[in-house]
């Protein structure tokens, strides 16, 4: 099992995190790629998934980023909002998959 934890939307090559949600979302699933494939996995391992918004009014340009990164059937996933995310991010991802 590998357990990633949340990823906010920060490029890691600039320390900047780019406006809106779905170059958000966008940038937040990046990193998880990344940090996916060290661990020699890819989104087809992934099993569960937990998506923190600042506000719940940002789940569909979210979920449309989101699905890009899923084939078939998509992994376990909750959504919900938060009061407030570090960095005043708008999203924060964190995964669970299975080698």
């Amino acid at each position: 099992m590998v357990f990633i934890s949340g990823q906010l939307p920060i490029n890691p090559a600039t320390g900047e995190m780019p406006e809106g949600v779905s170059a958000q979302t966008e940038q937040s699933l990046k990193n998880l790629e990344a940090i996916l494939n060290e661990a020699g996995c890819t989104f087809d391992n992934v099993v569960k998934s937990t998506c923190y918004l600042a506000d719940m009014s940002y789940f569909g340009e979210m979920n449309a980023v989101y699905g890009k990164y899923f084939k078939g059937d998509y992994p376990a996933r909750a959504a919900f909002a938060v009061k407030e995310l570090p960095k005043k991010a708008l999203v924060e991802i964190e995964m669970i998959a299975a080698k």
